[in-house]
């Protein structure tokens, strides 16, 4: 019997195995066997064993399980691949997503920036509007002053020509005076004149000189005027006299300045013969012919003859200064004929509401320091006291300068002849590191130009 079983478990066995190959030879997908063992029942005696060997593998199935494998790691690599071309492509797409907000924000600002150069264009062109318009109007505005000035120009030929003749009258009076009475010099005089004003009170002297204000309406000069009016290639007017000389005009003379600065038309002496020309003469004196114990609005207006003694004008000196930086030049002559100079590096002065306040630079020259002392301070004459003075010094100097408590020098007191003077006060044309305080010039003069 037991003989019989296990002939019938190795046909089962060997069939099940075949029908195993045939399925997976054909690519059907193999099944497992079901078995079932139909045993006698019997009684067992002795021990049973079991074998628990496993069968070898087979090659083929382990050739299929590793080409399956191969494959497996192929796909898999292949989706490691795709899995990292994906995260490139991902990390591309996010770079492009930020590049593209900075792109949005950056078209935004452009934009708004865009529409600000086009308001701004516009605002551009109503202002060139504007301003063409005002050009316009300017254009003609000028045009109707150049005809003015034309005019003007006509009329100051009229008015020069009329002058020359009264120089010429002026002159033929003078010698027949000097036919009449040749004992005793017109000089002495006039001299005796101006000092019999100068000790006059104030409301005196404001009406005797009314006639002294305007520069062509002075009483002659003792000696003749040096240059009438010089004839020019250009009619000007000039800035000043340094531009006169630049211009080719080398010779001293009267020139009509017009001021960058302001709009304001004056006549100066310019003199080009001293010190390499250019100065712009803003005081003289020469004979004591101008009385300079004036007022404040005529020290501020100017006055004198150009042609002899006078004085510029405060205002004019100030709008004149304001065009460049100026430097000074005195010019001092005693009676022996010995001059010496005092020249500052720079000059000006302060507006009228600050009293024409005197600014000086350095000092050079051969005449001894006199003026440093009267820096910074205010002019004052004898209707407006503004020295440090406890009176007013142009009270007792006779005359109106930067008084300081009170002067070391004052070119414009009163002009004695032959030097040393008696006097209460020291009231005389001086300069006190030039002969001291009681010695009064004969000529001084006072003159400007850029540096």
């Amino acid at each position: 019997m037991d003989r019989t079983l296990t002939t019938s478990l190795t046909l089962f066995f060997i069939l099940c195995v075949t029908t195993h190959k045939a399925g997976a030879s054909s690519g059907l997908k193999a099944r497992r066997c079901s078995y079932t063992f139909i045993v006698p029942q019997q009684k067992i005696t002795g021990a049973l064993c079991l074998n628990t060997h496993s069968s070898m593998p087979n090659q083929s199935e382990v050739a299929a399980l590793q080409l399956a494998l191969r494959r497996q790691q192929k796909q898999l690599e292949k989706l490691q691949s795709q899995m990292e071309h994906e995260g490139s492509l991902a990390a591309e797409v996010r770079a492009l997503r930020k590049e593209s907000s900075g792109m949005n924000s950056r078209i935004a600002q452009l934009y708004a920036q865009l529409l600000h150069e086009v308001i701004h264009k516009k605002d551009q062109a109503l202002e060139h509007q504007r301003l063409e318009s005002l050009l316009l109007n300017a254009t003609t505005h000028a045009l109707q002053v150049s005809s003015s000035y034309r005019e003007l120009e006509k009329k100051y030929g009229a008015l020069t020509s009329m002058m020359s003749s009264q120089n010429q009258v002026i002159t033929k009076l003078e010698k027949q005076c000097q036919c009449r009475d040749s004992s005793q010099p017109s000089a002495t005089v006039l001299t005796n004149d101006v000092q019999r004003d100068q000790s006059a009170p104030l409301h005196q002297l404001q009406a005797e000189t009314v006639r002294d204000q305007s520069f062509s309406t002075i009483s002659p000069p003792t000696e003749l005027p040096l240059v009438g009016f010089p004839l020019t290639k250009s009619p000007g007017p000039w800035r000043d006299c340094q531009h006169v000389l630049d211009s080719g005009e080398t010779t001293s003379g009267i020139y009509l300045i017009h001021l960058q600065s302001a709009n304001r038309l004056f006549q100066a002496w310019c003199e080009q013969s001293q010190a390499q020309g250019g100065w712009t003469v803003i005081q003289r004196r020469q004979d004591g012919s101008v009385n300079f114990f004036r007022t404040w609005e005529q020290y501020k207006q100017g006055f004198g003859n150009l042609n002899g003694e006078y004085w510029l004008g405060l205002e004019h000196l100030y709008w004149l200064t304001q065009q460049a930086k100026y430097k000074l030049r005195v010019v001092l002559e005693d009676w022996q004929a010995r001059q010496v100079s005092a020249e500052y590096d720079s000059f000006h002065l302060e507006p009228e509401n600050d009293w024409y306040r005197l600014r000086l630079g350095q000092y050079h020259g051969n005449a001894g320091d006199s003026l440093s002392w009267h820096n910074n301070k205010a002019f004052t004459t004898l209707d407006r006291d503004k020295d440090s003075y406890p009176g007013n010094c142009a009270h007792y100097q006779k005359g109106g300068w930067w008084y300081h408590m009170c002067a070391h020098s004052n070119l414009n007191g009163m002009w004695y002849r032959g030097g040393h003077y008696r006097s209460r006060y020291q009231d005389g044309v001086y300069w006190a590191e030039f002969h001291g305080g009681s010695y009064s010039l004969k000529k001084v003069s006072m003159m400007i130009k850029p540096t």
